[in-house]
């Protein structure tokens, strides 16, 4: 049953979230908004130069799923009978009954001297923004901030980035600061948010989640005390200690399809904020001292929630979940999904983050994919009206989703831009279900080759980096032969034989591409790395840029160890460098110009910036800085190399 509606739905703003630019193209527009109702909406266009023109979007371009008494998901595909003018500056509007525009409703969205948003159609990819693991409670500033910064900024229409690429971890489902909890609990309450049976808990209903003791930061009281749930306890609420890299803190993990939902609402939009109060759960003093704590980071990232939601609504946004979007090292071995979906509470967990997933970004990626899981998805929310959530459909949806091979998209540009799903099409080690899984499996792979072939170049977004730091897998790769994967997120491509050897002949293949720029996250540290492959004239060449975190950041002291020791132990000269599977390759690194003695790795929150030449190789990449500092540079400097047999420096 729906939560008590303690406020009239009259006092509640039309538009709680949105508009969101997803893919653009000249025949066709896709964006995502949240109403506190069902809005009727007119999509007004005005190309520079030339007269407005208005668009009523019906159900035939808008579908409406309502998540609760006062929340409807719009989903809004515009197909356009005149294609619309590409590198022009496009001014655009929503309006709500037909009269009430974004100036009104959304200031926020709008730059100082504008009366409206606008979006700018690119005929190439020579300028896009891209950045991964955007945690709410992080310390660090909001990354998307340097965008917003950067649209500040007086610049031509040709000027503009063609994309911001979120390549994963968008939302943090299974890493919530107390207070976003709290958060996200008054804001089902204030929206009515639908209700949801829950098998295989202690707790009976969400309800009973919300108003439970355990709710903060002690959700693993929540599960069965029986021998058999011991992993799931501590994979999924236990704070399950890392050792080298970091700790998860996964105590407070999101449970039900409204707390995940809610989140999305409170991470990209800072209206929901104001229909809340301050005030906080009853805790113990741990707790509380806890709560206070992260109180001040979460206040901050309200704060800057306004400039993120303009840049939201001035670029299109393509996106692609990581682990965290889900729970963390999800799917990372066969043992681990016999583990969680093994249990009805756990795989609920995880389908209800994949069904937000699906709605809040998967769907406006490639609209085209999802007609039938959508349907269904619109199936179930008519049947919450009257029932909340947790019925068998719900559950039918979840397997529907876990099946489904269609996360991955291509988009028809130039280049062309690949966005790989590694997470739900795995290679799982033959040899033991302990062992990471490979990022993508045999019919994935060549798929991926498919949509490669006869591309002069390529982007490719893989949210884990292709070429990673080599003492980093190599630490990854002892502990997955001692069994215990889990324990440093041994998640790169190199840690499964056979995905690594297809995806090198991929690379290797006559009609593959000449160039490719691989855009990656997940680390928490950024880099660039120039590929070669060795043994073949004229061969392609691989450009390694990763850009992680947008609001993380990876521990400083032993970010600086692991650098040195990498580029002592894979020296030139070392011959450690023949026993890693990229023996084949040669691997240039590009040295950050704010560096110090050399680093290779570069650790500030921001944004990645890639600037390409007209073969689609990059020209100039960048990573900008969080903290408004000056954007860094990665330079390339051929006295610093990392494998054995390297080419003399070019001119």
């Amino acid at each position: 049953m729906p939560l008590p509606d303690r406020h009239d739905s009259t006092d509640l703003p039309a538009v709680l979230a949105g508009p969101i630019l997803r893919r653009l193209e000249p025949g066709r527009l896709v964006l995502w908004l949240v109403g506190s109702r069902d809005l009727q909406l007119t999509l007004r266009l005005a190309p520079a130069g030339q007269a407005s023109r208005d668009y009523p979007l019906g159900d035939d371009a808008c579908q409406r799923l309502m998540i609760g008494k006062h929340a409807v998901i719009h989903l809004i595909d515009l197909h356009l009978d005149a294609p619309l003018p590409q590198d022009e500056l496009i001014a655009y509007d929503l309006l709500v009954d037909d009269h009430h525009g974004i100036a009104e409703w959304a200031t926020h969205l709008l730059y100082d001297g504008a009366t409206q948003p606008n979006f700018v159609l690119r005929s190439r990819i020579d300028h896009l923004l891209h950045g991964s693991c955007r945690k709410p409670h992080h310390p660090s500033n909001d990354g998307l901030l340097c965008a917003d910064r950067l649209l500040a900024t007086p610049h031509t229409a040709k000027e503009r980035p063609a994309v911001l690429l979120h390549s994963g971890d968008q939302v943090y489902v299974d890493d919530v600061a107390g207070p976003m909890l709290r958060a996200v609990h008054q804001l089902i309450e204030r929206l009515g948010l639908y209700h949801e049976k829950l098998d295989g808990a202690v707790i009976e209903d969400s309800a009973d989640l919300y108003d439970h003791p355990a709710s903060y930061y002690h959700r693993a009281d929540l599960l069965p005390a029986l021998k058999s749930n011991e992993t799931l306890r501590e994979r999924f609420f236990g704070g399950t200690e890392k050792p080298i890299f970091t700790s998860s803190n996964a105590d407070n993990h999101l449970v039900t399809l409204a707390e995940v939902l809610a989140m999305y609402l409170l991470v990209w939009s800072p209206t929901p904020w104001t229909l809340l109060d301050s005030e906080a759960p009853q805790l113990s003093a741990d707790d509380a001292e806890r709560y206070d704590r992260e109180r001040a980071s979460i206040a901050a990232f309200v704060d800057s929630l306004g400039g993120v939601a303009r840049v939201l609504a001035h670029l299109p946004n393509l996106m692609i979940f990581d682990d965290h979007d889900i729970t963390d090292d999800w799917n990372l071995s066969a043992q681990w999904e016999e583990t969680a979906y093994g249990h009805p509470f756990s795989k609920r967990i995880i389908g209800n983050a994949l069904i937000g997933y699906l709605l809040c970004q998967g769907w406006g990626n490639n609209p085209d994919a999802f007609a039938e899981p959508l349907a269904n998805t619109s199936a179930l929310c008519e049947q919450a009206r009257e029932r909340g959530f947790g019925s068998p459909a719900q559950d039918r949806l979840i397997d529907e989703l876990m099946k489904f091979q269609q996360w991955h998209y291509v988009l028809p540009s130039k280049p062309a831009l690949l966005v790989l799903d590694t997470r739900t099409r795995r290679w799982r080690s033959e040899r033991n279900i302990k062992r990471p899984s490979g990022l993508l499996d045999w019919e994935a792979l060549s798929e991926f080759q498919q949509d490669l072939l006869d591309h002069p170049s390529a982007i490719i977004v893989s949210p884990a980096p292709m070429f990673g730091v080599k003492l980093i897998e190599a630490v990854q790769r002892v502990f997955s032969w001692a069994g215990h994967p889990l324990m440093v997120d041994a998640e790169n491509w190199m840690a499964h034989r056979g995905a690594a050897s297809v995806m090198m002949n991929i690379f290797r293949h006559s009609r593959t591409p000449r160039d490719y720029v691989v855009l990656s996250g997940d680390v928490h540290y950024s880099f660039f790395y120039e590929v070669k492959v060795r043994q073949r004239r004229n061969g392609p060449t691989i450009w390694q840029i990763t850009s992680s975190g947008v609001k993380n950041e990876f521990p400083e002291r032993l970010l600086n160890l692991f650098d040195r020791l990498n580029r002592w132990l894979y020296a030139p000269w070392s011959p450690l460098n023949w026993l890693t599977k990229r023996r084949r390759m040669q691997v240039f690194p590009h040295i950050p110009k704010h560096s110090k003695a050399g680093e290779r790795l570069w650790n500030s929150a921001g944004l990645g910036q890639v600037l390409f030449n007209t073969e689609g190789q990059p020209s100039r990449v960048f990573q900008l800085n969080a903290d408004g500092s000056p954007r860094t540079e990665f330079i390339d400097d051929r006295d610093e190399v990392a494998e054995p047999n390297e080419a003399p420096k070019r001119a």
